[in-house]
């Protein structure tokens, strides 16, 4: 608690919070061991070594679609590996198609709701959506208002939570898109914080109760966000890797997970 006191401090000395919006009680900067993230190229490898990886010994998909959601500031490349393994072990994956993960979040929950009902019209199946980082809060954000066009949701390191507790570079990284702008015309100055009265804060900070099935996969290494806001209440959702924040989207631990958690629900 004193850590938090501290870094919490110094988050709110910086003159580069002075507007209202940053001032937000559901966005908690924590000191995490970021250093951590380095390590995400051992997590890689230990794919490429794993059994895992070829899909030896892991329950197997019969084409069921999935949808594969990339976190904040990413883009689809980043799931590739996961994308690729999913076809491997017999589903049909699909990229979110939202482009990189830097827009207003509910304008992204749209896009992706969209690649939704087309993975749903082609196959005549309720989709599956695993989402890295911000992209499970996506994820649960659209299996909430949708669930008509969902089957399953897995969260991976994603802290929807009460509030976004995570690294204050992270929390700074959101800041300076609202200030900026840039590319993304659908950013508002209440983006990224819960003064915004969007769906997707609402689905984050007060969801209703889910009709479809949701897991949540968090590592305790994670140098990003505070592992215990990426947890469901019950324990028999949850699944413990250790790997860190990035390498979630190809650790082979991960992926044992998924592909048991994506046969339970089937």
């Amino acid at each position: 608690m004193a850590q938090f006191k501290h870094s919490y401090l110094e988050y709110a000395e910086d003159p580069f919070h002075d507007d209202p919006f940053s001032q937000d009680p559901s966005l908690q900067p924590i000191v995490t061991p970021i250093w951590r993230e380095s390590l995400f190229g051992f997590d890689w490898l230990a794919l490429r070594a794993s059994p895992v990886y070829y899909g030896c010994n892991v329950p197997r998909g019969n084409g069921e679609p999935v949808v594969v959601v990339p976190g904040f500031l990413a883009s689809d490349a980043s799931l590739i590996e996961l994308h690729a393994w999913l076809a491997r072990i017999g589903y049909r994956p699909y990229f979110s198609n939202v482009g990189r993960n830097a827009d207003c979040p509910n304008h992204i929950a749209g896009k992706l709701l969209e690649t939704v009902k087309r993975a749903h019209r082609e196959t005549g199946q309720r989709v599956r959506l695993i989402g890295h980082s911000l992209g499970g809060m996506l994820s649960r954000s659209v299996a909430l208002d949708f669930p008509e066009y969902v089957n399953l949701v897995i969260s991976m390191g994603s802290p929807f939570r009460d509030a976004v507790r995570a690294h204050p570079s992270l929390i700074a990284a959101t800041d300076s898109l609202r200030r900026s702008r840039g590319s993304a015309n659908n950013i508002k100055p209440s983006c990224f914080s819960g003064h915004c009265t969007c769906n997707f804060v609402k689905n984050m900070l007060a969801p209703e109760a889910y009709t479809v099935a949701h897991y949540a996969i968090y590592s305790k290494s994670d140098g990003v966000v505070d592992w215990e806001s990426c947890i469901e209440e019950d324990p028999e959702l949850n699944s413990e890797v250790n790997c860190t924040h990035i390498g979630m989207a190809f650790h082979p631990a991960v992926y044992r997970v998924l592909a048991a958690r994506l046969r339970e629900a089937a």
